[in-house]
C-alpha cells in the first residue's frame, strides 16, 4: 500500500480500501468544511499531532455501536434513574470539544485536537454538520461528546468526563434520545466496547454510508 498526498487545491480522496494496514489513506490537505464533510461522507478522518502533517484515516475495520443495542450496567441505571445528570444538545460544543482537548488519557502523550482542528469543528458546528452532548451537574459541565452527522450515522470524534460516569451518560442520551442507525466509534476501545460497541468491516461500514447520501435532510439533532 502507499500513502496519498492531497492536492491542497482538490477536496478529494483516494478510495478508503487503499489505506494502509494501520488505517493511514492520506497526507496534507486541508480543515476546510468542504473536504472534511467530504471525508466523513466516505469514511474518513482526520487524526494527528502538532508534531506532524495532517493525516487521514480509514481503518480496515470499524468500531461502531447500534444505540438500540447501547448496555446499561445496572449500576450506571440507577446514576440515570437518580437524575444526578442533565443532558443536553448543542448547548457548549466549544466548551465540550476544549474539555475534550485537554483531558488527560492513560497511554497518551499530547493531543490530537490540536488547535487548527477546534477551529475546524467549530466551523462545521456553526454550519449545522457537528454536534455536542453537554453532561450537566449542578450547573457545572462535567462530561460530553461531539462528533459529525452524516445522515443518520453519527461520526464520533471525543468524549470527556470529569467525574464518573459523565461520559457513559452523554453516550446513553445520544442513543436513546435520537433516531440514529449507527454511532462510528473509529477505533477500539474496552469502555465503548463495554457499552456494546463491536467491529465492523470497512466495506460494511461504506455500504451503510452510501445509504446516508439519499437522506436530504439527514437527522436534525
Amino acid at each position: 500500500m502507499m500513502i496519498f498526498r492531497l492536492d491542497p487545491q482538490r477536496p478529494d480522496f483516494p478510495h478508503p480500501s487503499l489505506a494502509e494496514e494501520g488505517g493511514l489513506l492520506a497526507v496534507g490537505g486541508d480543515l476546510s468544511p468542504q473536504r472534511l464533510l467530504n471525508a466523513y461522507a466516505q469514511g474518513i478522518f482526520p487524526w494527528y499531532s502538532e508534531h506532524t502533517p495532517i493525516l487521514w484515516y480509514a481503518p480496515h475495520d470499524r468500531f461502531v455501536l447500534y444505540p438500540q443495542q447501547v448496555k446499561v450496567s445496572k449500576s450506571m441505571q440507577k446514576t440515570l434513574d437518580r437524575q444526578e445528570f442533565t443532558c443536553t444538545t448543542d448547548r457548549a460544543f466549544e466548551q465540550v470539544i476544549s474539555n475534550c482537548s485537554r483531558i488527560q488519557r492513560k497511554d497518551q502523550d499530547g493531543t490530537w485536537i490540536v488547535s487548527d482542528m477546534i477551529t475546524a469543528y467549530n466551523t462545521l458546528h456553526q454550519l449545522g454538520h457537528a454536534h455536542s452532548i453537554e453532561v450537566w451537574q449542578d450547573g457545572n459541565l462535567v462530561g460530553g461528546l461531539y462528533g459529525i452527522l452524516v445522515g443518520k450515522i453519527f461520526c464520533g470524534e471525543s468524549m470527556f468526563s470529569k467525574i464518573s460516569n459523565a461520559s457513559k451518560a452523554a453516550l446513553i442520551y445520544l442513543c436513546q434520545n435520537y433516531s440514529l442507525d449507527l454511532i462510528d466509534c473509529q477505533i477500539h476501545s474496552t469502555h465503548l466496547e463495554s457499552m456494546g460497541a463491536e467491529m465492523m468491516t470497512q466495506q460494511d461500514y461504506l455500504n451503510i454510508l452510501a445509504q446516508q447520501a439519499y437522506r436530504p435532510n439527514g437527522l436534525q439533532i
